[in-house]
């Protein structure tokens, strides 16, 4: 279930809490003290206390969406929320980390679920993706959302969907995570990890749970399309690449006619199916086994060109940026073939690949820049944290045996004038009984230590989180 956690520095001490969200699903969890809402991969079984019959009916009913929003912190309006992916999210203190309200999207924005890594404008406006199924089709919807309230109850009032994409198989609709946006223009990945539809809406009756109805499919090429913040109209060229499984975007910025997209992601998609708790008991060799079958996930670069048309030259590479080896040709008018350049050296692949990357966002998000962070996946789970410099894709590496660190969180130094001034946080945890858990400070220029504050708790691995200034 969803656990809050908190760290929170404040005249030179640091302060520890940590607190399960309150959700419907937590409630009725505790109450019978078993599993009674499905998760993403867990199927509540029937009652036992239920007859035979009864039991057999339960599956036939239709799973609710939960609310333990598990997944990450996000912001709407200057209000936190925390979020999974489907159509809750809850409001919740920063301070005091209590759960304050349950949201449905799908009482404002005609969705079945948003991502859990919105974007945001300089001014606050906020952006997001989600799927609807209705007699209309299957859409992939990019929604915008108003930077401020109009009224202090207001939740997401006022959210809009600005484009609505349909996928290329309405039955077979593809997973996504996030997605990427530039100044101008939003960028949506359709790869070849699908949902199917019917395998999903059975699954309760078959006994299965959600994450069984989602497979790799590598006879479909990847497709990126690109869509208009400003019109909400998608541009006429699509892209094609080889197929590919990405959870998380880097950034995204326009250059010279250009769209720079980066991205971690590796070249087959089974990823999904290694968090299993099977997975996350085995040990020793079973382990191991398991962890060198796994696709490492890499940094990588696309390059976009925007101006493509009738009398644009076919078989030729379209990149013009001189810092880019990423190639894009075109097939015809509105396809474009693109293959990615990479953004590491051996050692990273050495070191198990990179995940979880963070930017200094509020400065460099939609624009060109050189740093990014990331946990190295030398284990099943991050077990180091990476700086990458992207003009020499060379790393710096924080690591310590036995610990496991959370995703980097990137906080700038006050008046800070360089991309890199400031410092990294992250929660590393250990199994370790005679060693604690602790919040790292590294110092984001050198990648050293600054300090760490250990605390006589032991927490679960996570992977995503935020820093929160007093002063927000």
């Amino acid at each position: 279930m969803a656990l809050l956690h908190q760290f929170k520095v404040e005249n030179g001490t640091v302060k520890y809490k940590s607190k399960f969200l309150q959700s419907d699903s937590f409630k009725i969890n505790s109450e019978h003290n078993r599993i009674v809402v499905s998760e993403f991969g867990t199927l509540a079984m029937p009652d036992p206390c239920k007859n035979v019959f009864q039991r057999f009916v339960s599956r036939f009913e239709m799973q609710k969406p939960t609310d333990n929003n598990n997944v990450h912190y996000v912001k709407y309006m200057g209000d936190y929320y925390v979020s999974t992916e489907t159509n809750y999210m809850h409001k919740v203190d920063p301070e005091t980390l209590a759960s304050m309200e349950k949201v449905d999207w799908s009482k404002f924005v005609a969705v079945n679920g948003a991502t859990a890594h919105p974007h945001y404008d300089p001014n606050g406006t906020s952006y997001n993706m989600g799927n609807s199924y209705s007699r209309q089709g299957t859409r992939y919807n990019i929604i915008r959302i108003p930077p401020q309230k109009t009224n202090d109850s207001d939740t997401l009032q006022g959210a809009q969907i600005i484009c609505s994409i349909p996928p290329q198989d309405g039955a077979k609709p593809s997973y996504y995570h996030s997605f990427g946006m530039t100044e101008n223009y939003v960028v949506f990945i359709e790869q070849p990890i699908k949902l199917n539809l019917l395998e999903i809406i059975t699954a309760k009756m078959r006994g299965k749970c959600i994450s069984d109805g989602i497979k790799w499919e590598p006879d479909h090429e990847t497709v990126i399309h690109v869509a208009s913040k400003q019109t909400g109209q998608l541009i006429p060229v699509k892209y094609y690449a080889k197929p590919l499984a990405v959870f998380h975007q880097i950034n995204a910025f326009e250059d010279q006619g250009c769209i720079v997209l980066d991205l971690c992601f590796s070249d087959e998609g089974g990823a999904l199916t290694n968090f299993t708790i099977q997975n996350l008991r085995k040990s020793g060799q079973a382990l191991d086994e398991m962890y060198n079958t796994t696709a490492r996930t890499l940094p990588r670069r696309f390059v976009l060109p925007l101006d493509v048309d009738s009398s644009t030259a076919t078989g030729q590479n379209l990149n013009t940026l001189p810092y880019s080896s990423a190639t894009a040709v075109k097939r015809d008018d509105r396809k474009v073939f693109v293959s990615h350049e990479d953004l590491h050296l051996d050692d990273l692949v050495e070191a198990g690949g990179l995940e979880l990357p963070q930017i200094n966002y509020d400065k460099y998000n939609t624009k060109k820049y050189r740093y990014f962070y990331g946990c190295g996946f030398g284990h099943l789970v991050g077990d180091s944290l990476l700086k990458m410099d992207i003009e020499t894709k060379e790393m710096k590496m924080w690591k310590e045996p036995g610990f496991y660190p959370s995703e980097p969180v990137f906080v700038p130094a006050p008046n800070a004038t360089e991309e890199d001034e400031g410092v990294i946080l992250s929660a590393v945890v250990t199994p370790q009984q005679e060693k604690n858990t602790f919040l790292l400070v590294l110092d984001a220029k050198s990648f050293t230590e600054l300090g760490r504050a250990a605390v006589p708790v032991k927490m679960p691995y996570g992977f995503h989180g935020v820093f929160a200034s007093s002063k927000q």
